[in-house]
C-alpha cells in the first residue's frame, strides 16, 4: 500500500477512485505516563514520553486508513493529512485523524 500527501505517486497513474477514507485514534490520559514522568523524561524542552505516545497514535491512525483502503479494494492512499486534536474532560485526551483519498494506481 503506498501512502502519499501528495496528489499523485509519481510514474503512477490513477485508474480509480474509490473513496475518501480516514482512520483515528483516541489516546486517554491513562495511556500517557505520569506527567512528572514526562517532565522528568524533558530533554532540551522535549518529552521523549509523550513524542513516542503521540507517534503511536499517528501509526494506529494510518493503520486504521490503510485497512480502510485495502476494505475498497485499493492499493494507494492519496492527500493525506493528519490532523491532532486535544479533546475531553480537563483536555485529558489526544485525537490522531488521518484522512485521504483510496485510489488504485498501475
Amino acid at each position: 500500500m503506498q501512502l502519499t500527501t501528495t496528489p499523485s505517486i509519481e510514474g503512477k497513474r490513477i485508474t480509480k477512485y474509490c473513496g475518501v477514507i480516514a482512520g483515528e485514534a483516541i489516546l486517554g490520559a491513562n495511556l500517557f505516563k505520569d506527567l512528572f514522568a514526562g517532565i522528568r523524561d524533558l530533554v532540551g524542552g522535549r518529552s521523549g514520553t509523550y513524542e513516542r505516545e503521540l507517534q503511536r497514535a499517528r501509526e494506529i491512525a494510518l493503520e486504521e486508513l490503510t485497512q480502510r483502503a485495502v476494505d475498497l479494494g485499493a492499493n494507494a492512499v492519496i492527500g493525506i493529512d493528519i490532523d491532532y486534536e486535544i479533546m475531553g474532560k480537563e483536555n485529558g485526551m489526544l485525537m490522531v485523524s488521518a484522512s485521504g483519498t483510496a485510489v488504485i494506481v498501475e
